[in-house]
């Protein structure tokens, strides 16, 4: 990752660490990256669309959280001021101005958002033509244009501003493309396979929005769908975004679908690129019980590309268990949907995902996309006519035990002949009957355990044993 983008685009508390200056520089960067233009006039003969008198196109759209605001007029400045004419979706679902941009021939695609992160963060996200994230180097060239890879730091003093061959783009506001995207997702049931166009009949579902951008959009999917709806989390008011609902809080979820006798329940973050579940009795569906589930869907029906799934090393052992028994392969990626993409590309697969609710399902979207994974777990239940709860356990989920290690050399614990000796005997203790993992963090100074085991009692007193020789190594 470079200084300013992380795993997931930019981020950081709004108006301390995410300004509005900054925020204009970073989309005038970008747009000079995304259309192929440079940042001297004298130097650049336009991107191809600017030579054919044609400017470029971004579509921008944002979750509801207040600084948002103030970000995206910051952000359609910057992309105007640049010559690139901006269609401003407002307030839209992530992986929704993901597909716009496919949908409406964008040259790119921006996203203010800061997804599960409490309401004062806020973040940027970009998208290319067609709908992808933006590889590393493309991100390393945008940083590059604002002086970060020379050490000027993110609030660089910006270079001289030349006027634009074509002209300062123009701005419209096109709010009603959500419809398009609801649309889209209802289209994804069909899928020339003869569904009934009410699959979901029969359900009662409750649905937390977390108070973000799905919260127009995802109980009517669910409705058109045929569901009966209960929303939650539902009404946002730019302060209350993941506020104590959503899936990072599943709780307020799993109480309000015991208490309205529901079948099932779905929780999206601020941004909705993620889904969780819980069953009737209110208990926990995690992201590897969803993948599980699609891919078994999918292979059924002779659908998924290489008879193999997309994961990452975090995945419970309990889903690569699930997987082969089922014939199904595991191709496994460092943790974050950015690495599972890429894999997905690489290997032309069209299933992937992880623990945290993040599932892409290429055959329809080209991110992770909550309500779209939403909206087939529910269509797979329905469709065996069996509770969420009995559909799931086609997987067992493992216990889990994770543990954080702050503070410690990464390097001399990575090096450390004595850890690698305390992980080769817990692995061989547990055999194929758990998983040890020892990772460094890469966004603090710290060591992550993770060991699953048949029984809670022996992951921990593992895990703990783990931690111990990370604490006396670094």
């Amino acid at each position: 990752m470079g200084q300013l983008f992380g795993t997931d685009g930019i981020r950081g508390a709004a108006g301390r660490e995410l300004t509005a200056g900054l925020a204009m520089q970073v989309a005038a960067a970008a747009a000079g990256v995304l259309t192929g233009t440079r940042a001297r006039p004298e130097r650049s003969g336009g991107s191809a669309a600017q030579r054919a008198g044609q400017r470029a196109v971004a579509v921008v759209g944002r979750d509801p959280r207040i600084s948002g605001e103030f970000l995206e007029a910051a952000v359609v400045a910057g992309l105007a001021a640049s010559g690139v004419d901006v269609v401003r979706l407002g307030v839209m679902p992530t992986p929704a101005v993901a597909h716009l941009t496919a949908a409406m021939g964008a040259q790119f695609g921006v996203v203010l958002s800061a997804s599960h992160n409490p309401a004062p963060d806020n973040g940027i996200k970009f998208f290319a033509s067609g709908g992808l994230k933006l590889p590393d180097a493309v991100e390393a060239e945008i940083e590059a244009r604002l002086g970060i890879a020379d050490g000027a730091g993110a609030g660089a003093r910006p270079g001289p501003v030349s006027l634009p061959a074509d002209g300062f783009g123009r701005v419209r506001d096109a709010a009603g493309q959500g419809e398009r995207y609801v649309t889209h997702l209802l289209g994804t049931l069909c899928d020339g396979r003869g569904e009934s166009a009410r699959p979901l009949a029969g359900l009662r579902v409750v649905v937390d929005c977390a108070n973000g951008a799905a919260s127009r959009f995802a109980p009517d999917l669910l409705r058109r769908a045929g569901a009966d709806v209960i929303a939650i989390g539902a009404d946002p008011d730019g302060l209350n975004i993941n506020a104590g609902v959503g899936s990072t809080s599943i709780e307020a979820l799993s109480a309000a679908v015991v208490q309205a006798g529901a079948d099932a329940g779905i929780a999206h973050d601020g941004d909705a690129d993620r889904c969780l579940a819980v069953d009737a009795a209110g208990q926990l569906v995690d992201g590897d019980q969803i993948l599980a589930v699609l891919a078994m869907a999918l292979k059924a029906e002779q659908r998924l590309a290489g008879d193999t799934v997309v994961a990452t090393v975090m995945c419970n052992l309990g889903f690569r268990h699930a997987m082969r028994d089922a014939g199904i392969g595991v191709v496994e990626t460092p943790v974050g949907d950015r690495y599972l993409i890429a894999a997905m590309l690489d290997g032309k697969y069209v299933l992937g995902g992880e623990q945290s609710g993040h599932i892409i399902m290429f055959d329809y979207a080209t991110t992770g996309d909550g309500m779209l994974t939403g909206l087939h777990l529910l269509a797979e239940v329905a469709r065996q006519g069996r509770p969420l709860a009995e559909v799931v356990s086609v997987m067992t989920r493992y216990p889990q035990v994770l543990i954080s290690v702050p503070g410690v050399d990464k390097a001399r614990v990575s090096a450390s002949v004595r850890l690698a000796d305390e992980i080769a005997t817990a692995r061989a203790e547990l055999g194929d009957s758990g998983r040890v993992l020892v990772r460094p963090s890469g966004t603090e100074p710290a060591v992550r355990v993770m060991v699953e085991a048949a029984h809670a009692t022996q992951a921990e007193r593992l895990a703990g044993r783990l931690a111990d020789a990370i604490r006396a190594v670094g």
